[in-house]
């Protein structure tokens, strides 16, 4: 092991016996497995949460899957990063112990328990949600104790105590949700109408879980019927749009407002609301807020609402639709790439003044290094599609000097 490893551009070697066999990176909560081997918690748990049974050192099967803390190799570690601070080392954090099943289902009994006072209600949900955000393994165990079985009935309990719900929609949205428990949420008219009114709530976090469960159950049915039935529930896209234009909108704010927007936009039927809620104008306006995940989702919904004549109109309108598209094409991902190019296919289709901010923009120069890339088929075939409809506003130099590249090709 001592030959494979390279000094880190910090300037200084990691000692060998400080790195996780499976990461090779430093250890922050080293654990040893039933075989004597020592590895960084999260690295053996995603071993073991692939289905392999082995020690990724050994190969000999695990007797069980108990990981103990090595607390002496942890302090050791602790000390070579305080000794090496001058090289830019940061001491790692003492970690915080996994949770245990039985405290867990003492927690969850207290949850549901008739003769527990509110108080200790309260504080057994937040010291689960509190668990649940430590690490994944605490998730994982709290999710198969059956959590949601013991939430669901709280948030839509319509005459508990506010902050008992709202603390429990806080924790239930840590968890994914059966189909079936989906389609339960999503048929009730009475508990969609209660979480879009939750939307609009005093506290920014309680609408931001709000639009976080209906994500949840939109994305969690297949039943298109289903779907169509909480799209078209009157304001929820107006609440969900209003999460993203929240000048206090922070990033899990963002990517839960845009999940649950394309959600809902994935019904056809209901586009029309996403628009009339103001859906164009903040998707253009947030686009630069976005994680490279969450702008691919946002450009996606453009794509989706430029296909209404509504949704296209109110994005043609926007001074910065078309430059934003046009800047965006090789610039985040293949697949930003292949949604603003359909997006420019649909604007530029209907305008043709959006076909001049499109070439204005450079948008002849994208379109040409994007057939010549590596970006996807449909991607290249949307390009193809849009160079040739925007052949009349090309500019005849650039046209001319465009060796590499024959209008022909487009015939």
């Amino acid at each position: 092991m001592r030959g494979s490893l390279q000094p880190l551009d910090l300037g200084i070697q990691i000692p060998y016996h400080f790195r996780c066999p499976i990461s090779l990176e430093l250890m922050r909560d080293p654990v040893t497995v039933s075989t004597g081997q020592t590895y960084d918690r999260n690295s053996i748990e995603s071993w073991v949460n692939t289905g392999n049974t082995t020690c990724p050192v050994t190969r000999v099967n695990l007797i069980d899957f108990t990981f103990i803390p090595n607390h002496t190799l942890r302090r050791l570690i602790q000390e070579w990063c305080v000794a090496n601070r001058a090289f830019g080392v940061q001491r790692i954090p003492t970690p915080k112990q996994p949770a245990d099943s039985a405290l867990v289902r003492s927690l969850l009994n207290q949850c549901s328990s008739h003769s527990a006072s509110t108080q200790m209600k309260l504080n057994s949900l937040r010291r689960l949600r509190s668990l649940a955000r430590d690490s994944d393994y605490n998730r994982s165990l709290i999710g198969s104790l059956n959590v949601r079985h013991v939430l669901l009935p709280i948030v839509f309990d319509y005459n508990g105590l506010d902050e008992m719900k709202n603390e429990s929609l806080a924790l239930l949205v840590l968890f994914p949700l059966s189909e079936a428990e989906c389609a339960s949420v999503a048929e009730d008219s009475d508990k969609i109408n209660y979480l879009t009114s939750l939307l609009s709530h005093s506290l920014f976090d309680v609408r931001v879980n709000s639009a976080a469960l209906i994500e949840i159950v939109v994305a969690g049915t297949h039943s298109a019927e289903i779907r169509s039935h909480v799209s078209n529930v009157d304001g929820i896209y107006d609440g969900v749009v209003e999460i993203l234009k929240n000048p206090i909108s922070y990033p899990r704010a963002l990517k839960i407002g845009i999940k649950a927007l394309f959600a809902l936009c994935l019904v056809k039927q209901t586009r029309h609301r996403a628009v009339a809620a103001g859906a164009p104008a903040v998707l253009v306006d947030r686009l630069a807020d976005f994680e490279k995940c969450d702008a691919e989702r946002a450009l996606a919904t453009v794509e989706l609402l430029c296909r209404v004549p509504d949704g296209c109109a109110a994005f043609a309108s926007h001074a910065l639709t078309v430059p934003m598209l046009v800047k965006i094409i090789l610039k985040i991902s293949d697949r930003a790439t292949e949604y603003a190019a359909g997006a420019l296919m649909a604007l530029c289709s209907e305008s043709e003044r959006c076909q001049r901010e499109a070439v204005t923009a450079g948008v002849l120069t994208q379109l040409l290094l994007l057939v010549q890339s590596d970006c996807t088929e449909r991607a290249k075939r949307k390009a193809q599609l849009l160079l040739k409809l925007l052949r009349d506003s090309w500019p005849q130099d650039s046209v001319g000097n465009s060796d590499d590249f024959a209008c022909s090709h487009f015939d």
